[in-house]
């Protein structure tokens, strides 16, 4: 493309011009016999080339530009705008050409060639021209229309490709980004912006195009195809531009509009799909996953995180992302699909970034958030169903429950269930067998109750993820609790449900040797137990609890324990405490 220029105002004339620009005096005299021996009457025109389309034609006081040879009847050439290689450029039916060259223009189409035989009273008459046109001479012209206009023409547009959809219509201010196939009006090729591998970016009704292409612009869509055709006054004129573009020039651009923007736009949003009951809305601060296809105005798409099958991960409103993307992403509900149009201002400027985003480009992303939560979130807690009746007790840190589970991605997409195995989950709260999160949902429940769990990802398996959990995800857990089992204090391994025996070590050392074995240790244990009178620590493996109490108790690990080993664990508390004081 161009630059618009100056117009010159001056129309040259050609020396040999002025043959065909003699007044009609010399035009009289009688014409020469015909073929058949009868004086031609009137222009004799011979179509012999008709182009197929043919928007205009010739009309007295069009500007015409067209090639010729002339000759006489024996064929001797004496005339050529083809050997000066410059075209004729002036106005028909205004008495500045012979009457048969006015006449026999008429109705001409852009490209059609004809044969035209001119008598002599409609050319050069009896008088000629000394030395050059004889007198009575019959003139023989071929000639072929390149381009035709009248000042009164404005600039024809012609919708070829009209997008389904049209966000916005090109306006005055507005910057554009397009390619586009300049030619002449008879197909001559003079510019495009294909060749060159980039689109043509410009400011509309701003003096940076010619008149005629900021007029031919306005209102198009991204995505829309137009043919363009511009007079010369509305383009360069009587000066041309260079050496492709000649004087006097209609220009016909084919237009593919890429995308437009205005300097003062800012992030346009459209809600594509809002899931029922979003209860909360993404703020600056929030860490969120979303899914993405990233494209240009014009629909080409240059990144996606579904070809990564990987979310795309990242803080909301601190600047980790391009402005309107931080922007965009504000108010989105979970679930919620949206488009984000960013103008190039708010995402890549002039410059661009890598191969597949140009400059200037306006960006669109639409995008499905999966999740979001922000660092400060607790876990969020929904009692689905709680027993009306008997729930005097709930299940407390260092409690031994179980309990059923699914578990999922907020989206829905489902990670784990102990459904799926032949018993219930069981865990001890807070001893760091399960998610923090989880840990701490399961607390203060009856036994039959029911919840729903949301767990942010800093309680649950955080930035790195586990197997098959995405990192940074927030899990939703729906759980109902089957039963529970009182815990025992930290650091205990088994409790006496009254005053332990006065008398313990002997009651402990069944053969009375003064030394309990482990069997000795095991069998009496196990006893109270069966006897309600103790219980160990549930959710563990009795036999390998009684086998941790007993290697606790033999401080000198041989084999045995002796009545100055022997020591509840209150009194050896007790013990630590005078130490410490």
């Amino acid at each position: 493309m161009f630059l618009a220029g100056s117009p010159s105002h001056t129309l040259r004339r050609l020396p040999v011009l002025s043959l065909l620009l003699l007044l009609q005096t010399l035009e009289r005299g009688l014409g020469r016999a015909s073929p058949a021996g009868a004086p031609l009457e009137d222009v004799v025109i011979e179509r012999y080339h008709i182009p197929r389309a043919c928007p205009r034609e010739v009309q007295m006081g069009d500007f015409v530009r067209y090639h010729y040879n002339g000759t006489f009847e024996d064929g001797k050439k004496f005339d050529s705008s083809y050997d000066r290689n410059t075209l004729v450029a002036i106005v028909v039916g205004v008495g500045r050409l012979i009457t048969g060259m006015d006449r026999g223009l008429m109705g001409m189409c852009v490209n059609e060639r004809r044969r035209l035989v001119v008598p002599p009273h409609l050319g050069y008459g009896s008088i000629g021209v000394a030395g050059l046109i004889p007198p009575d001479a019959t003139l023989y012209f071929d000639v072929v229309l390149l381009d035709v206009w009248n000042k009164a023409d404005t600039v024809q547009v012609t919708i070829l490709l009209r997008p389904p959809q049209c966000p916005r219509m090109v306006q005055n201010s507005d910057f554009v980004r397009y390619h586009y196939n300049g030619t002449l009006l008879d197909g001559t090729a003079f510019d495009n912006s294909y060749s060159r591998g980039g689109t043509y970016d410009t400011y509309i009704g701003s003096g940076w195009l010619i008149k005629g292409m900021d007029q031919g612009l306005l209102g198009m869509c991204p995505g829309e195809k137009r043919k363009i055709i511009i007079p010369p006054f509305l383009a360069y004129g009587e000066k041309g531009y260079g050496t492709v573009i000649p004087p006097q020039a209609s220009l016909v651009f084919n237009v593919l509009l890429i995308d437009v923007h205005n300097p003062k736009d800012t992030v346009q949003l459209e809600t594509l799909e809002l899931p029922q009951g979003c209860v909360r809305r993404a703020v600056a601060g929030d860490f969120m996953r979303y899914h993405y296809n990233g494209s240009l105005m014009d629909g080409t798409l240059f990144d996606s995180s579904y070809s990564r099958n990987h979310t795309y991960n990242t803080y909301v409103g601190q600047g980790y992302i391009i402005p309107g993307m931080d922007q965009g992403l504000q108010g989105a509900c979970i679930g919620e699909r949206r488009r984000i149009t960013v103008p190039p201002h708010l995402a890549y400027g002039e410059n661009g970034t890598g191969d597949k985003i140009p400059g200037s480009a306006v960006l669109i992303f639409d995008v499905h958030v999966i999740d979001f939560h922000n660092p400060a979130d607790p876990v969020e807690i929904k009692t689905l169903f709680r027993p009306p009746e008997g729930c005097n007790e709930t299940s407390n840190t260092g409690d031994f429950i179980r309990y059923h589970y699914n578990c999922s991605l907020l989206d829905g997409t489902r990670l784990f269930s102990s459904y799926d195995y032949e018993a219930p989950q069981e865990a001890t709260l807070g001893n760091n067998k399960v998610i923090e999160g989880l840990d701490r949902g399961l607390q203060g429940m009856c036994v039959g109750e029911r919840r729903q769990l949301i767990v942010p990802p800093h309680l649950a398996h955080g930035e790195s993820g586990a197997r098959g959990v995405p990192g940074s995800a927030v899990l939703l857990f729906e759980v109902e609790l089957l039963s529970r089992e009182d815990g025992l204090p930290t650091g205990y391994l088994f409790v006496w449900h009254q005053d332990p025996p006065a008398s313990l070590f002997e009651d402990m050392d069944l053969n009375k040797d003064g030394e309990v074995l482990a069997e000795e240790f095991s069998s009496f244990i196990n006893a109270q137990v069966n006897e309600g009178k103790g219980r160990l620590m549930p959710g563990q493996d009795p036999d390998k609890t009684i086998r941790d109490m007993f290697q606790n108790q033999d401080r000198n690990q041989d084999g045995k324990i002796t009545a100055e080993e022997l020591k509840l664990k209150s009194d050896e508390d007790q013990e630590r405490i005078h130490e410490e004081l």
